[in-house]
């Protein structure tokens, strides 16, 4: 079996493109051979089956092997896309990159690759957000896109994503059949391959940026922001199309303005991780702002937080998404707009976008966890997932938008301060009409993956009776298809009151529980709000003893 393994890495390191990667694995398999535990446990991790191509691309840790993200693997996934587009008239592309370690590497060679194959392919001219990319297929009319990112994962990962025609992420059947493409590539060496590829000029930013500002109406713009890119790549994107919008410039978080992909003052790159926001809140608390703007590394996604009477606050993922779904109604109401079109939600999320939708009388849709899925909802207007996920120009950007979601909700907190209120006045006053609505999450993370699937088919098979001292009223196995969606890996359990959905994590090794708590405001907001502060961390407990994760 070891001769096997190494023999396997061989052959590997003879057909890698790369001269890093390839001098790395021949060190693992010296040190393998003369009996170095820890390279042998290495190696057979990087080779343990194949990193496999789904709806979200390619994602996973740098390095050598068949289950690394690496020049062989984006090699072969370039190739057999090419072939998956040719054989459905497929005659172009477009390419973006981020600044992770072998992003700008991945992305030349998908070009070269799709050129090789007769595919018009286009590079966009340097490290820029997801978005502009998404925005491109459009803008360009390309048949596909490929983003080469691994958005808010830590240092050391890196991924591929992949648009098609329409503009959305793939959904099935498109990722299995390109996956089998996949497999039929050969040798890495014997990919046709071309220079004959375009490198674009800023052009596609520019339209990007114009088309931004058009989202604004003339209005207040007179804020004071602090915005943080997490070292990604949204930093002077964000900060030209504020300024053009007609914004004062945002103050940035100097530290963690300039894309560096080893993302150094941060445990993770995502502003929903403890401690990421810090240096944000500090510099906020000092300079007075009236929000916070974070982007995640690719700036797709969009995180806010606000000042209080008792001091800065982040917002979570939910109350943005309730509040640019408000903003989106109330910015029709005051234009005299016709009330048509759709708000829509993950699965997941919290719902009171339903309750905000019905009241405007515009249609709602709820989906799958994904801007695969969202995006493609009939007559979107907006859609989020409180995963700092928010979709404001659906017909430009088939997917969620970090750049565009931000300016939205600084046009929000300007109109609110020319009136003397703030964003918290705006979810007082929601719950006072709706109901306080309160979510909150449980996440583990593992190292051992099959964890998961363990605690799933516990919970499956040995549901609890109770969550939170409320009775559990009905189970719901979204495996089995729920709701009108397609099947998807997840538990829904219906409180009285409360609700509680259960699902392993699309691109981490983590198990995620979404919790929410809906509480009538009758009287005093504070006292529904302690209540509902202690009934949510009764939940949360009850949830983490029921996962049996430790």
């Amino acid at each position: 079996m070891a001769e096997d393994l190494l023999a396997t890495a061989e052959e590997w390191a003879a057909d890698d493109p790369d001269p890093a990667t390839a001098a790395e694995l021949r060190t693992l398999i010296e040190r393998a051979r003369g009996g170095d535990d820890a390279a042998h446990e290495e190696l057979a991790a990087a080779f343990d089956g194949t990193l496999q191509f789904g709806t979200a691309g390619l994602r996973g840790r740098l390095g050598p092997g068949s289950n690394r993200m690496n020049r062989v693997v984006v090699s072969r996934a370039a190739a057999g896309l090419a072939a998956y587009l040719l054989d459905r008239g497929g005659h172009s592309i477009v390419i973006g990159y981020d600044a992770r370690r072998n992003s700008d590497a991945f992305a030349h060679d998908t070009a070269r690759i799709m050129a090789g194959a007769g595919i018009s392919a286009m590079v966009l001219p340097h490290h820029l957000p997801t978005p502009v990319t998404a925005f491109a297929i459009h803008f360009l009319g390309t048949s596909a896109a490929v983003m080469v990112t691994a958005s808010h994962n830590p240092p050391d990962d890196n991924g591929y994503k992949v648009y098609l025609g329409d503009g959305s992420q793939i959904v099935p059947p498109a990722d299995a059949e390109i996956s089998a493409y996949i497999s039929r590539v050969g040798p890495v060496a014997d990919i046709p391959r071309s220079e004959d590829y375009i490198t674009l000029d800023n052009g596609v930013l520019d339209a990007y940026i114009a088309r931004a500002e058009q989202l604004l109406p003339p209005g207040p713009r007179d804020i004071t922001s602090v915005y943080t890119a997490m070292h990604g790549v949204g930093g002077d994107v964000f900060v030209r199309a504020a300024r053009e919008a007609g914004f004062p410039d945002p103050r940035p978080v100097a530290a963690q303005f300039a894309p560096d992909g080893r993302f150094p003052t941060v445990s993770f790159p995502n502003p929903e991780e403890p401690g990421a926001m810090d240096l944000a809140l500090a510099e906020a608390r000092e300079h007075g702002a009236d929000i916070i703007i974070a982007n995640d590394p690719d700036a797709d996604r969009c995180s806010a937080g606000i000042p209080t009477a008792d001091g800065f606050r982040m917002l979570s993922g939910d109350e943005v998404g309730w509040l640019l779904g408000w903003w989106t109604v109330e910015r029709m109401r005051r234009s005299g707009a016709t009330m048509a079109g759709t708000l829509a939600q993950s699965i997941v999320s919290g719902t009171l976008l339903k309750a905000i939708a019905l009241d405007a009388g515009l249609d709602y849709a709820v989906t799958l966890t994904g801007f695969k899925w969202i995006s493609r909802v009939p007559g979107l207007l907006f859609g989020y997932e409180e995963a700092l996920g928010y979709c404001v120009d659906p017909r430009h950007v088939t997917d969620k938008d970090g750049i565009t979601a931000s300016l939205l909700m600084m046009e929000m907190v300007a109109h609110l301060k020319a009136e003397g209120r703030g964003v918290q006045d705006v979810l007082d006053d929601l719950a006072r009409r709706f109901g306080l609505y309160e979510t909150s999450q449980v996440a583990v993370r593992v190292q051992d993956v099959t964890l998961i699937a363990d605690a799933m088919a516990r919970l499956r098979t040995a549901p609890p009776r109770a969550l939170g001292g409320r009775a559990v009223l009905e189970v719901v196995d979204l495996e089995e298809g729920a709701y009108g969606l397609p099947p998807t890996d997840g538990l829904l359990y219906a409180l009285d009151g409360a609700r509680v959905i259960i699902r392993p994590s699309g691109t981490e090794p983590k198990l995620k529980c979404y919790l929410q708590i809906v509480t009538p405001v009758e009287g005093d907001l504070a006292a529904a709000r302690a209540l509902s502060a202690n009934e949510m961390a009764s939940l949360r407990a009850s949830v983490s003893a029921a996962l049996g994760l430790g």
